[in-house]
């Protein structure tokens, strides 16, 4: 992939850290979620979802579903980046995506998809952005570079010709 083939806002870089290389010599799994939920904080805080913001309102997100895909290798002290890209949101909630980029050769990585709601901590239930933050969504989004929507986003997991399947679990 080309520098000029890379989607998204840039919302992080990273290294790859020695305890985050497994027994096949590649950084673990945990440790790609571990880089998107960082790059994701860092995001929030672009929206104006700060520790004080958490705070002062007894207000928060959590995520309610994460779906990763990994595409290339990353290896040990091998620098990387993150894009972030809104794919859309409503009164409660947000669907981004991610993207991991090799930083010197600009390959992609892995992908994140993310559903997240904004929650109200005291009564631990959904509650809607106030609206400064869904303003600044809104900025944020209508800001983002133009790019088309990820091929990875929404997509099954599935084997192509299974052997076996859970009975009634796919199409046949």
């Amino acid at each position: 992939m080309r520098g000029d083939q890379v989607s998204g806002a840039h919302t992080s870089d990273g290294v790859v850290k020695p305890e985050w290389i497994d027994h096949n010599g590649h950084m673990n799994v945990a440790y790609y979620l571990l880089a998107f939920d960082r790059s994701g904080d860092d995001l929030w805080r672009e929206f104006g979802i700060t520790d004080e913001y958490v705070r002062t309102t007894n207000n928060s997100t959590f995520a309610v579903k994460c779906h990763l895909s990994y595409q290339r290798e990353l290896k040990e002290s091998e620098r990387f980046f993150i894009t972030s890209q809104v794919l859309a949101y409503d009164e409660k909630r947000i669907h981004f995506f991610q993207r991991m980029y090799h930083a010197e050769e600009k390959y992609l990585a892995a992908t994140s998809e993310w559903l997240n709601l904004h929650v109200d901590l005291a009564s631990r239930r959904v509650s809607e952005w106030p609206k400064k933050i869904s303003d600044s969504i809104g900025q944020w989004a209508n800001r983002q570079p133009k790019s088309s929507y990820p091929a990875e986003a929404g997509k099954r997991m599935q084997v192509k010709k299974p052997l076996y399947a859970w009975p009634g679990s796919y199409p046949l």
